[in-house]
């Protein structure tokens, strides 16, 4: 197999693969070509025959990698010993950067992490061993910054078991997040299947001014299309506002159109590229990508007239955006600073700032932390004191050695911020907070990706807001958020009044290059396929997995309900992170959180509902295992967007474990539904979205038509309420004939077995 690393003859393959591809679809298609149909079409397995008929044909393409995260590397890792392969089949790595709690600070609670989860990085790393992978250890980084700093380049198709891996989109990768076993199929030689997205164009004109931030052109456009908006869709950007854009700032634009729902966002290659490539020691592919460029970017007459290319244009110009802020509890909740103040008033959240957190995979460059560093001088020659914690998280160790070696960090300490590991720590829910108790309303700002409640720090009342770095530094100066921080008046230690003066343009990168990280990474040994992997049976962390049943053959008959969920309904209300990260390896113990965070649409409580056994109410896993030990399947009921957020597996896999046969819903989320699928669960959505108020919490459903199931047809769901009276509900779904397979055996894992038996 190909080294673990993207070398000078990897990337070469990657692009005369993409070229003889192309030459095949230019071809049958006769026209222009966006950049994501270049990437997509030169991974095609089949270039000859596919249908590439956006937004309903599915297509097998061929992923260059794939990279993991410690928290769900686990459960991908167990199921790829399932399949009984040696090695993996393309280039993969492993990185721990989920399970290290954010605490006192970077190297206590790097120790502590060490010591709490050294079973779980002892596994990790024999499979990695063992499969020929790469592994990054604890404190090396988190996974999209050592990507982006490591592995990506213009025109690589990656997997990722992470929501935010279109963040290498910054570097002109076309990276998509995935649940394990998407990733598994890649790991063990299959294609990866998936429905053709439309392609969405946003031209960027102008140039970014002021306090504008590449974070501001994402929020900016998270308030115009919303966490639905790019559903089956890729955000690709082009203009020649682009231009004037770092590779890292784009990389922020794109890790966060993981809110937009996108399937990925991606960016042309462009001479912004360049020195980011040389910086982190890849001049060599920096030549390869300027030699390949006809294939890194949309044709020429896609650009000319982008309405004919594209399925909708958005412009946003550089030069007229403010700094905006989003949120709480939602990515999409977006407003100008100008008017927060407003914002704050009409929605009754608390003005007074507790936390401010800067860094996280999202914006953690050497530009980022720059341009806030620059803010602190100015400060500190003020001789202002923040009026908010601070708290500072690096990507990785490459960028935290090099702003410790540069300056940046200690400006940052004068000022009072406490530097965190290298690690997800507060934006996973990994934040060990003491300065309020769960249950205190107060507010928070960072520069992270996601803000659902609880999200953070586990406390339902906190509310979340996210900014650029430096909005995010500007609100900590004043300790409150309805306020426009940048026009607000800042008392001087003299007593005298300012304003923050915009340090402008910052260096990119690093003119003494990065520092290297020499202890991080742990690369599979030659003897890797006799190493071995170790599961302890009594593990309360790891647990071997069993197959899932397969299909009876026969329509679900009388299954009760066990949810019908109000409202916004994401897989962190499904399986939360946080705590329960230690339990993503084992999957009996971590499905008692699910359906945690879920509101109950009959009471409003959240996590808990009615057995039909005896009438009783308990937490929902607690529900789900006693239907489970009658031998009854059930069914879940959602809302619009079920499943938005994070690409955890786990929110499909516990569903599964307890019991569940199909979810019904009035629309999915990407990753999720195909999540559902791989794990032999139902995906089911209204024909008609009202009937969602037809049911009600004693209802008991039988799904028709099963045996009859095929793309494009129907199901029948029969509700009989608990005064006997019934209603036919008709229901979609969007399963092709791969994957009603997958539903036959009981999961797409199954399928592989079969298949190899």
């Amino acid at each position: 197999m190909p080294k673990i690393e993207s070398t000078p003859e990897f990337v070469q393959g990657v692009y005369a693969k993409t070229r003889k591809n192309l030459d095949v679809v230019r071809s049958r298609l006769g026209r222009g070509l966006t950049y994501a149909e270049k990437i997509i079409y030169g991974h095609l397995n089949d270039a000859e025959n596919a249908d590439l008929t956006a937004g309903t044909s599915y297509i097998q393409l061929r992923p260059d990698r794939v990279a993991l995260q410690d928290a769900t590397a686990q459960m991908a890792i167990l199921q790829f010993m399932l399949a009984d392969k040696d090695e993996t089949a393309v280039p993969t790595t492993v990185h721990c950067d989920h399970l290290i709690r954010a605490h006192t600070g970077a190297e206590k609670d790097l120790e502590t992490a060490n010591t709490e989860n050294a079973e779980v990085y002892r596994f990790l790393s024999s499979a990695a061993q063992r499969y020929n992978m790469g592994f990054w250890k604890p404190g090396a980084g988190i996974i999209h910054q050592v990507v982006i700093e490591q592995y990506a380049f213009p025109g690589l198709m990656m997997l990722g078991t992470d929501s935010h891996t279109p963040n290498a989109g910054g570097l002109g990768s076309f990276a998509c997040g995935v649940g394990g076993a998407d990733a598994m199929d890649v790991m063990v030689g299959l294609p990866w299947e998936v429905l053709h997205p439309h392609v969405v164009g946003v031209k960027l004109t102008g140039v970014l001014k002021g306090w504008a931030a590449p974070k501001d052109v994402i929020l900016k456009l998270l308030g115009i299309l919303t966490v639905a908006g790019g559903t089956n869709r890729v955000i690709e950007y082009f203009g020649e506002g682009c231009e004037s854009i770092s590779a890292t700032g784009k990389a922020t634009i794109c890790n966060m159109g993981a809110e937009l729902g996108a399937t990925t966002s991606v960016f042309p290659f462009d001479e912004k590229m360049t020195p980011y490539l040389e910086v982190t020691g890849r001049s060599d592919l920096a030549k390869l990508a300027q030699d390949n460029a006809d294939i890194l970017c949309a044709d020429d007459e896609v650009l000319a007239n982008p309405e004919k290319y594209y399925q909708e244009v958005i412009e946003i110009n550089l030069s007229e955006l403010q700094p905006h802020v989003v949120g709480p509890h939602t990515p999409d909740l977006a407003v100008a600073v100008d008017g927060m103040a407003n914002h704050i008033q009409q929605g009754g959240w608390p003005t007074d700032l507790r936390a401010a957190l800067i860094g996280s995979c999202t914006n953690s460059s050497y530009e980022d932390i720059g341009r806030v560093a620059a803010m602190a001088e100015q400060l500190a020659e003020k001789g202002v004191k923040l009026k908010a914690n601070l708290l500072v998280t690096p990507g990785s160790e490459q960028v935290r050695a090099t702003i410790e070696r540069d300056g940046q960090m200690e400006s940052l300490k004068k000022l009072g911020a406490v530097v965190l590991a290298n690690a997800c720590g507060p934006c996973i829910g990994m934040w060990q907070r003491e300065d309020v108790k769960k249950g205190d309303a107060n507010s928070i700002i960072s520069s992270y990706n996601r803000n659902f409640p609880k999200r953070n720090d586990g406390n339902p009342e906190t509310c979340s807001f996210i900014a650029s770095p430096e909005t995010v530094l500007a609100y900590a100066v004043h300790g409150r958020i309805d306020i426009d921080p940048f026009t607000t008046p800042i008392t001087a230690a003299d007593g005298t009044t300012f304003t923050l003066t915009d340090p402008g343009k910052v260096a990119e990168n690093p003119a003494d290059g990065f520092v290297s990280d020499e202890h991080g990474y742990q690369g599979p040994e030659s003897s890797s396929n006799v190493a071995e992997v170790v599961v302890d049976p009594a593990s309360k962390r790891l647990q071997l997995l069993n197959p899932f049943d397969a299909w009876h053959g026969d329509n679900y008959a009388d299954m009760p309900l066990l949810l019908k969920a109000k409202g916004k309904c994401t897989t962190d209300h499904i399986s939360p992170a946080g705590p329960w990260l230690k339990f993503r390896g084992h999957l009996d113990n971590i499905s008692d959180n699910m359906f945690s965070g879920a509101i109950n649409a009959f009471s409003g409580e959240a996590g808990r509902g009615k057995s039909q056994l005896d009438g009783s109410t308990a937490e929902f896993s607690a529900v789900a295992r006693t239907y489970k030990e009658q031998g009854t399947g059930w069914v879940a009921v959602g809302d619009s967007n079920y499943g938005e957020g994070s690409s955890r597996e786990h929110a499909a896999m516990s569903p599964r474990h307890l019991g569940a046969r199909a979810v019904i819903v009035r629309s999915f989320a990407r990753i999720h539904e195909s999540n559902l699928k791989k794990q032999g669960v139902l995906p089911l959505t209204f024909v008609n979205a009202s009937d969602y108020d037809l049911i009600e919490e004693d209802d008991r459903i039988t799904l028709k038509g099963l045996s009859a199931i095929a793309p494009g047809s129907t199901v029948t769901a029969v509700v009989t309420h608990a005064d006997g009276s019934s209603v036919e509900i008709t229901l979609k779904h969007t399963l092709n004939a791969e994957q009603i397979e997958w539903f036959k055996a009981g999961s797409a894992l199954n399928d592989l077995r079969q298949q190899a038996a």
